[in-house]
This record gives structure tokens, C-alpha cells and sequence, in this order.
């Protein structure tokens, strides 16, 4: 990684901020995620508002991953405006326990003003890093996340704070961009693909490699789906500032993709 992290963070902020404001998807026109009738079982979005369910930030569905049971915790890494911590709480009902952590202020207001439209008593949106989650140790029974881990750039941070939150058995269920292979140095280098969810992405081998380091098991990575013309769109746009003509066209037609991960905390 060649950019410093507070100006990663920084652009995140800014360019999902604008997002908010502007209630568009996290992809814009590049749209390197998918429609949410692409992502979402229809029953899953069933009774949630047509602009609140059309508010997606992700590239995978981590609800039915997580197979989520009634009055379990779950933990949102990257909640953006709380699509998935709605479907979670339909999930795990009034008992269970839904939080969601975002580092945009905009973001945390939206969600907040959604959560209060649907009387979801039971969910709650808190500012923070992934990095730094401002959650007790060994209280979250699931983590979900959906397209947001990428955009952090200390990965290995995020995910030992994942550990240290969840209880001892507890599952860990994204949705993320992953690749196979690098990435050309122009596209690591920009901070536009950061904010798309590209250039922050790691490698497979890398990401089950770090999953393992920080202490998870049965950890399983099955790839989604994957559009070479998506990903090419989102990293060539000419606004993005890079080079189309300096990218190697076949390497992105071949490395990036969407993957389910699953992972557990041992429990013992």
C-alpha cells in the first residue's frame, strides 16, 4: 500500500459522505456493485421501503450468509445507511441486538433517521473505525460486512478487532471484493479505486492467510459472481484519472471478483 492511511481514510470518508447526500449507491455510474435485486432475496427485502432498500452499498448478500438466529448480537462493520442491519434485525427479531459502525457522519445520520422510520427499537448506529471498534470484547455473537473491508487500509487491524469483539464460537459472514493476483500498480496507487472498492482489495491467498494469523478457523471463501466490463468500468472511467491505456486489460478481466467469506472464532 503506497497511500498513507489518514488520507485513505479521508477520501473514503468524503466520497461515501457525498453518497449519502446524494442517496446514491456506493458505485455510482461505474456501478462496481450489483442491484439489490441482484444481491437480495426478494423475501429478505420484503416491507422495506423502495428508497431505503434501493440505498445499497454492497456486492454480496452477508444476511443469508450469516444464517442469523432470533436474539443473537450482530455487528455491521461499515454500516453505511443500514440496509443490512435492517434485514438482520428481521433476522434476529426483538430479542437480538443489532449495531452498526460507520466513520461517516452522514452516513451515521442517515441510517439513524431509517432506523427511526421503520420503530426498529433494537438498532443502533455508532461512529467509529473498523479499526479502532468502540465495542466491548466478546459481546457480538455475527459480524457481517458487506463491500467495506476493502476500503480499509490496515486489513489485519480490522479483522483482530473482529476477533476481539466476537464471542468465543461467534461467526464472522462478509460479502467482499477480493482479487486472484496483483493488482497493476496504477490502480493501487489511486485513491479514486480505493473509494471504489478496488484498489484495496486483497488476494485471496492473502486474506485467508491474515484470517488465519489473527486466530479464525473453518475459514471459506467462495467467489459471487464476477463482470470483467463492471470492473473495467470502474477503474477506467477517464474521471478516475488513470490511464486506461497503461492498465493491463487482461489482468483486470481476470482478478477481481466478489467473494462470500465466512470464518468462525474458535471456542476455546
Amino acid at each position: 500500500m503506497s497511500q498513507a492511511p489518514d488520507k485513505l481514510h479521508d477520501t473514503v470518508r468524503d466520497y461515501y459522505a457525498e453518497r449519502a447526500r446524494n442517496t446514491d449507491s456506493c458505485c455510482s455510474s461505474a456501478q462496481c456493485c450489483k442491484t439489490k435485486n441482484v444481491i437480495y432475496p426478494e423475501d429478505l427485502l420484503a416491507d422495506v421501503p423502495e428508497d431505503i432498500a434501493d440505498f445499497s452499498l454492497g456486492c454480496g448478500d452477508p444476511i443469508t450468509l450469516a444464517c442469523l438466529e432470533a436474539g443473537q448480537t450482530v455487528l455491521d462493520l461499515g454500516s453505511g445507511g443500514g440496509l443490512d442491519c435492517f434485514l438482520a434485525a428481521k433476522k434476529v427479531g426483538p430479542t437480538g441486538q443489532i449495531i452498526g459502525i460507520d466513520m461517516t457522519p452522514e452516513m451515521i445520520e442517515k441510517a439513524r433517521a431509517s432506523a427511526d422510520r421503520l420503530r426498529l427499537e433494537n438498532v443502533e448506529f455508532r461512529h467509529g473505525t473498523l479499526e479502532a471498534l468502540p465495542v466491548k470484547e466478546n459481546t457480538v455473537d455475527v459480524i457481517i460486512s458487506n463491500c467495506v473491508i476493502n476500503l480499509a487500509p490496515d486489513k489485519h487491524e480490522v479483522l483482530t478487532e473482529a476477533f476481539r469483539v466476537l464471542t468465543p464460537g461467534g461467526k464472522l459472514a462478509i460479502s467482499d471484493i477480493v482479487t486472484q493476483g496483483p493488482l497493476p500498480k496504477e490502480i493501487k496507487e489511486s485513491l479514486a479505486a480505493w473509494a471504489e472498492c478496488v484498489a484495496g482489495a486483497l488476494d485471496i491467498n492473502e486474506y485467508t492467510a491474515v484470517l488465519e494469523e489473527v486466530g479464525f478457523t473453518n475459514i471459506e471463501i467462495i467467489p459471487v459472481y464476477f463482470d470483467p466490463e463492471t470492473v473495467n468500468e470502474a477503474v477506467t472511467e477517464p474521471e478516475r484519472s488513470i490511464d486506461p491505456d497503461t492498465i493491463p486489460q487482461e489482468m483486470l478481466t481476470k482478478t477481481v471478483f466478489s467473494a462470500r467469506i465466512s470464518a468462525y472464532k474458535p471456542e476455546e
